[in-house]
């Protein structure tokens, strides 16, 4: 991750300049947008050794219990630690490093048609775990839940854009995003906002619905897009050559192209796997070498 610290010209508040091979530098002049160059993975991961785990990390609990989004959100920030080219954006026809690793998400308020979402946004600490994770989300999503309506931050931001009339509101949101190309847009708007985070994930699988597609946003610095699906039983083959019906989830992953190669993306995506195969790695602090063996 970036310094904060060695600031050099070039740098924006949230991310260092850093220089890419001639193929990358010349693609984000070419294709300036990140809707126009995205990659969508699709992957169905085998969670049977996790929901054991998760079982044991829950026994005797009624209340509060951790989930597999939890899981998830640990493995995925322990991936971007490990992965770091998974923590760049591409703005302004230039690619950054971020400083830190930001995950966000949306809690609906209540489970009804009507009932307000907010954004929440999350930073993984080296030394954080599976643990520290899952109490973070709790209890952001419990002060959240309080109120039926935004108590301040970015829902408070947006609530007060939202009253501007049109006439006024769009040449206000043509001078952000000039803004956001240079990076120059104010931490008021910014902090929070997941378009501004390393990855938004959906947790579809709360509302009992398939992992889909979801483009990203040319708006921000947001490079990943994670959508979880619901858990269901399906055939496997077995390491050994034999099937089994196992406990899967199906991920869907939305990247820009540009941060890295399909070589990387796909390396990255089988530490995930290998997370949610050996769980106990979450018990360890992000900032630790997971000691997979890449092949």
């Amino acid at each position: 991750m970036a310094d904060k610290k060695n600031r050099k010209r070039g740098d924006r508040r949230d991310g260092r300049w850093v220089k890419t091979p001639g193929l990358q530098s010349v693609m984000s002049v070419l294709m300036p947008n990140r809707a126009d160059c995205e990659v969508y993975l699709h992957q169905t991961i085998d969670c049977t050794e996790l929901l054991k785990y998760l079982e044991k990390k829950n026994e005797g609990k009624t209340e509060e219990k951790m989930t597999m989004f939890h899981c998830a959100v640990t493995a995925v920030a322990r991936m971007i630690r490990e992965r770091p080219l998974m923590n760049r954006f591409v703005q302004g026809a230039r690619t950054y490093e971020r400083d830190e690793i930001t995950l966000s998400f949306v809690a609906k308020r209540r489970f009804t048609d009507h009932s307000e979402e907010t954004l929440m946004v999350l930073t993984a600490r080296d030394e954080d775990t599976v643990d520290t994770i899952s109490r973070k989300i709790i209890g952001d999503v419990r002060e959240a839940r309080k109120s039926e309506t935004s108590t301040g931050g970015i829902d408070q931001v947006l609530d007060s854009f939202a009253k501007i009339p049109r006439p006024l509101l769009v040449p206000i949101i043509k001078i952000i995003r000039i803004l956001d190309y240079w990076g120059k847009v104010p931490k008021a708007l910014t902090d929070g906002d997941p378009n501004y985070t390393t990855v938004l994930m959906s947790n579809l699988g709360s509302i009992k619905c398939p992992a889909v597609y979801h483009h990203l946003n040319n708006y921000g610095t947001n490079s990943i897009m994670l959508t979880i699906g619901t858990i269901h039983k399906e055939e496997m083959l077995m390491p050994d050559g034999t099937k089994e019906i196992r406990d899967v989830v199906d991920i869907g992953a939305t990247l820009d192209e540009r941060i890295a190669d399909g070589f990387y993306f796909a390396r990255s995506l089988k530490l995930i796997l290998h997370i949610f195969e050996h769980p106990e790695l979450l018990e360890q602090p992000i900032g630790e070498n997971s000691g997979f063996a890449y092949k």
